[in-house]
């Protein structure tokens, strides 16, 4: 009984080594983890750097409207990162439409929040974040939220 069930076992797998070596596209030597080829795999580079200036062909990532050289307006510049604070309030930001917590805000003038907003301020990380955001784009997501906020 024990030497039936040897055979049994080594027959199936014999079997599973046959099938896997028929699906490989591997030769023998290199179906082996520890081969030439299955390192060079582990090791290649998971990405690549694209310098401006450099053609880069179409390993560029389509970058949207931010890449159509005009500026977004406001309320993209809002939806895109503004609104993850500024619509639940996290970190003690001042909720877009909130009138009375924007009022003394809005008293200092656009020059100043566009000025904390860009630059940061209190809790506020510079630019909200928008590492890609310019100046103007700031000062438009500033201006949306204040327009909502009176």
């Amino acid at each position: 009984m024990l030497t039936a069930s040897l055979v049994l076992l080594a027959t199936v797998f014999a079997g599973n080594a046959a099938l896997a070596a028929e699906k490989s596209s591997y030769p023998l030597g290199e179906r082996s983890i520890l081969s030439d080829r299955a390192t060079a795999e582990r090791l290649k580079p998971v990405g690549s750097v694209c310098v401006e200036g450099e053609d880069c062909g179409s390993q560029m990532a389509d970058a949207g409207d931010a890449g159509s050289g005009e500026p977004r307006d406001g309320a993209t510049v809002y939806s895109s990162g503004c609104a993850a604070c500024h619509d639940s309030g996290a970190a003690g930001a001042p909720k877009t439409g909130d009138a009375g917590a924007w009022a003394s805000r809005i008293d200092k003038g656009m020059d100043t929040l566009v000025k904390h907003a860009y630059e940061g301020f209190n809790s506020m990380p510079a630019k909200g974040m928008c590492a890609d955001c310019s100046e103007e784009e700031i000062a438009a997501a500033v201006e949306y939220i204040v327009d909502k906020s009176q």
